[in-house]
């Protein structure tokens, strides 16, 4: 076996004079098949998330105003510059308006809500 044959059938070097062969164009893959979850799992963590949403809700909304839980907080208590700003109407509301927030995205999420389906 001469030291030229063997040079020239590596694919990867092309003999001078001629172009390397073409390569294929690239095939699209197939797109992988996206497992979903069953329509009752779906459901079901709908209701969990909308319970958690308008749960969480009306408890942020309600306890800046109920004056047993944040007036008498100890920690708010124990913290002087907090409880100075904790204390202003405008930031009760504030916190009152994220609680009605967090509600209107739970209701939203079930009225807009859609299965999907294999």
């Amino acid at each position: 076996m001469s030291f030229e044959s063997h040079a020239t059938s590596d694919p990867s070097i092309a003999p001078q004079g001629q172009a390397e062969p073409e390569a294929p164009p690239p095939q699209a893959a197939p797109a992988p098949e996206v497992a979903v979850a069953p329509i009752w799992l779906q459901r079901l963590s709908l209701f969990v998330l909308v319970l958690f949403c308008v749960y969480l809700g009306v408890l942020v909304a309600i306890l800046p105003w109920w004056t047993r839980v944040w007036d008498q907080n100890l920690f708010i208590q124990s913290h002087p510059a907090l409880s100075a700003v904790l204390h202003l109407g405008a930031v009760r509301g504030l916190i009152s308006g994220l609680g009605l927030l967090d509600i209107w995205i739970g209701v939203s999420e079930a009225v807009h809500y859609r299965d999907h389906r294999p």
